[in-house]
């Protein structure tokens, strides 16, 4: 019978052992668990087009549920869902002004400048290709 053996990878150890003193240092230095799952959770948020298109939009300032939702191409219905997601996420707030509701970036979100900087980002590598 043959013996399976397990070739080497050059990706991976070979020998399971870890620098005790550094991993301590490394796991002093990352952000709590609770934030960890929020920055996740907001990640997740911004992964998603229409929510991207939408803080994208209010990014130009206050808009009602209609406006919005003939910016991203969904009904109203539709667009109500991702904002009730996106308020869910305290990244966006409204105000109802009779049967009207208007929507509007929370202040100081954090979101913006990250999406901002990706497009940037973005751009610049785009304006490197050929």
């Amino acid at each position: 019978m043959k013996e399976k053996t397990t070739p080497l990878r050059a990706d991976t150890c070979t020998i399971p052992c870890f620098n005790e003193d550094l991993v301590r240092q490394v796991k002093s230095l990352l952000p709590n668990e609770h934030d960890i799952r929020r920055v996740a959770t907001l990640h997740g948020a911004l992964s998603d087009p229409t929510r991207l298109k939408i803080l994208l939009a209010l990014v130009q300032g206050e808009l009602c549920v209609c406006d919005i939702a003939h910016v991203v191409g969904l009904s109203i219905s539709a667009t109500s869902h991702q904002l009730r997601q996106l308020r869910n996420l305290n990244l966006i707030t409204y105000r109802a002004d009779g049967r009207m509701a208007y929507y509007s970036l929370l202040e100081g979100t954090q979101a913006i400048v990250w999406i901002e900087q990706s497009l940037d980002a973005n751009r610049q590598q785009r304006a490197l290709l050929p």
